[in-house]
């Protein structure tokens, strides 16, 4: 019996070593951080702009909570794509630490906001050290990890996100009972990511892959730099990697294809998920309980599902494919938007339907880490993967700011969510012009 025979017909577990164990975990850390960060703006937006705007202005809060979650979102956008292209140069464990530092100083800077206009520059800084950080724990983690568990490596990795928005909604039940300024706290949290750079300089080696494939990058480089004659991986190595991203047609391909897809996961949850807990609490409020208690449930509720979502779809994936399972996610967040925002009134039974859409919803976000690094070559990976993922934000980032004004002008959230809900359909008539990979190597 020879050793791949052996260790197919073992459990997917016993083929990991300690140090890919050690990989998944630092990044899917890395991304609870991203997580706790992120929803905690959505929990207290709010809170905090009822502290930063003046009495006259509390009728409009919903376009100003849109403009700071959208602006957050344009530096999420910008910050990621350069994150990409600093780990395809310089690593996928610095770029790691710098993105992680990065965030933790600014999400602690956000504390000390003194007006709207100071809050939304802050946080747009924030979006900037957040982008960076996702490519380089996904894109570490499918190097690491084994061909045929690479999809549940990337589940485990991205449920780090909803472990940290549930973090942030079980911290915020507690920290709304310190007045109109809780939500600085909230933020002077964020800065403890930090010292979990110090482990993560000597916990994890950086990939192998990528070291491989940097030796080549700057050979290549010496080649071209004493006027010796190129082959076309060589060429292919010397270009720019955003630039290379659009130079070869299958990879330009890809790369437009997963860009729509993105964009429409990003759009739609931005969009519309983000309001889940405003929701909810809105409804609390009608029915007389507490709202700032009931958008803490919400969260919890909607991020228990999303965790679930995130491992479920990886280890989906790895078993019935790529293309079957992302297509159902996308089909059926449609679906449950509809449920939640339209077809649910008991205030109980709304948060039994905001874990199932969290599992569809946010959970689909998991066919990135799975998918992605599979498409593209190793001397681009971190940079298609930034690109594809962050990029759409450049575009997501007026959902927010539409999806605010249309509350105000609709008097709720169910016109909103349904308007913006059918941009599924763009996602799911996509999946099939992408290539199968389960279970095959990285592109070399």
């Amino acid at each position: 019996m020879t050793t791949a025979t052996i260790a197919a017909s073992q459990p997917w577990y016993r083929s990991l070593n300690a140090t890919q164990w050690k990989t998944v975990f630092a990044s899917n850390l890395g991304w609870t951080f991203d997580g706790y960060e992120t929803f905690s703006l959505i929990l207290v937006v709010g809170v905090a702009l009822h502290d930063l705007l003046l009495p006259a202005q509390f009728g409009q809060i919903p376009v100003f909570a849109g403009t700071v979650i959208g602006i957050t979102l344009l530096g999420w956008g910008i910050g990621g794509v350069i994150g990409g292209v600093l780990a395809d140069y310089i690593g996928r464990r610095r770029t790691m630490i710098i993105a992680i530092l990065a965030y933790s100083l600014t999400t602690g800077l956000s504390a000390f906001a003194w007006d709207w206009v100071s809050f939304a520059l802050l946080r747009f800084l924030v979006g900037i050290a957040i982008g960076s950080e996702w490519s380089t724990g996904a894109s570490i983690t499918a190097e690491t990890w084994p061909d045929n568990a690479r999809g549940r490596g990337a589940g485990l990795m991205q449920c780090g996100l909803g472990i940290g928005f549930f973090l942030a909604s079980f911290t915020w039940l507690f920290v709304s009972a310190y007045g109109p300024g809780a939500w600085r706290i909230m933020f002077l949290i964020g800065v403890i990511p930090a010292f979990f750079t110090l482990w993560l300089r000597t916990g994890i080696p950086e990939s192998q892959k990528w070291e491989q494939s940097n030796q080549k990058r700057k050979s290549a480089k010496a080649r071209k730099k004493s006027g010796a004659a190129l082959s076309e991986e060589d060429h292919a190595l010397t270009r720019f990697t955003f630039a290379d991203l659009f130079a070869d047609p299958e990879v330009r391909k890809r790369t437009v294809i997963v860009f729509l897809m993105s964009l429409t996961t990003t759009v739609a949850w931005w969009g519309i998920s983000t309001w889940v807990p405003p929701f909810i609490a809105a409804a609390a409020g009608k029915a007389g309980l507490p709202p700032q208690t009931w958008a803490s449930y919400a969260g919890m509720s909607y991020n228990i599902g999303a965790i679930c979502g995130y491992i479920g779809l990886g280890f989906m994936a790895d078993r019935f494919g790529r293309k079957p399972i992302v297509m159902i996610f996308f089909a059926a967040s449609l679906v449950f938007t509809f449920a939640l925002y339209k077809w649910t009134t008991d205030l109980h039974l709304l948060l039994l339907v905001a874990a199932v859409n969290g599992f569809f919803t946010l959970g689909q976000y998991s066919w990135m880490s799975v998918w992605l690094p599979e498409l593209f070559p190793t001397r681009v990976r971190a940079t298609g993967m930034a690109f594809t993922f962050n990029s759409p934000r450049f575009i997501a980032f007026l959902g927010p700011l539409f999806a605010g004004a249309l509350i105000a002008q609709l008097g709720g959230f169910s016109g909103m969510a349904v308007a913006f809900s059918f941009i599924y359909l763009l996602g799911f008539v996509l999946v099939p012009f992408l290539p199968e990979t389960k279970g095959k190597p990285l592109p070399a």
